[in-house]
């Protein structure tokens, strides 16, 4: 019975780290959206340290949220730079009239 419980809990606790979107989170900050980028590194910094302190559920919850300021961060630079892009060919639009 003890050793069936041993590999039951072996087994429920990952020997990996949950994703720390890191290297995603510095690249949406220097190229996207400063400070939603921050707040990705932030968050992604404190996943490995939490995981191997043996906050499994922390660390989870520290990738999750890492994970969506880096895609907050994207998408806004993304929608930033559209908005750019149009504006500029209406200035330049206008400018030809």
């Amino acid at each position: 019975m003890e050793n069936q419980e041993t590999i039951e809990s072996t087994q429920s606790t990952p020997s990996v780290p949950p994703k720390s979107w890191m290297v995603e989170s510095i690249l949406v900050t220097l190229f996207c959206c400063l400070p939603f980028g921050i707040a990705g590194i932030v968050n992604a910094s404190k996943v490995e340290s939490k995981f191997y302190a043996g906050d499994i559920a922390g660390a989870k919850r520290a990738s999750d949220e890492a994970g969506k300021w880096t895609k907050v961060s994207f998408f806004i630079g993304i929608g930033v730079m559209v908005l750019y892009a149009i504006m500029m060919a209406l200035g330049l639009a206008a400018s030809a009239m």
